[in-house]
């Protein structure tokens, strides 16, 4: 029986991992991948409770200017000129440098912070544990000193 609850265990730490690299990457591929993409500069005119829009100024001369969004985090005011990189195909764009490269893996530190209890408590890996809680805790505040 022992055997069947530590599958479970693991089947449910994996399962938040795999969900957090999942959701991360959707963001964090873009920032880690930049060749190829629109790079330029967002002015934020505005806010709402999920995203700001905002002016974009491409690098590139010849690229004409226009309106992008961004998923809005609590470093992002009215007036504040952010790096972006811009989703090939829309117009959203997503932050650059180490700052937008934090958040964007924002959610795979909460999921290792989420899975740390289930392998130290449910497997009995302590040191795992706590190895996976500091690299998620760290994670986070990371990220939110670099916005």
């Amino acid at each position: 029986m022992t055997h069947v609850r530590n599958a479970a265990m693991v089947l449910v730490a994996l399962l938040l991992l795999v969900a957090g690299v999942w959701t991360s990457w959707n963001s964090a591929q873009h920032v880690l991948l930049p060749k190829g993409r629109e790079h330029g500069t967002l002015t934020v005119t505005g806010c709402t409770e999920e995203r700001c829009d905002g002016r974009f100024a491409p690098e590139d001369p010849g690229s004409a200017r226009r309106t992008l969004t961004i998923t809005r985090s609590v470093a992002a005011e009215p007036g504040q000129t952010l790096p972006v990189v811009v989703k090939p195909g829309t117009d959203e764009g997503v932050r650059s440098g180490w700052g937008g490269g934090l958040h964007a893996w924002l959610p795979f530190g909460g999921a290792l912070l989420l899975a740390a209890p289930l392998v130290g408590g449910g497997l009995r890996l302590s040191r795992t544990a706590w190895t996976m809680a500091g690299t998620g805790g760290t994670l986070l505040v990371a990220a939110f000193f670099a916005l």
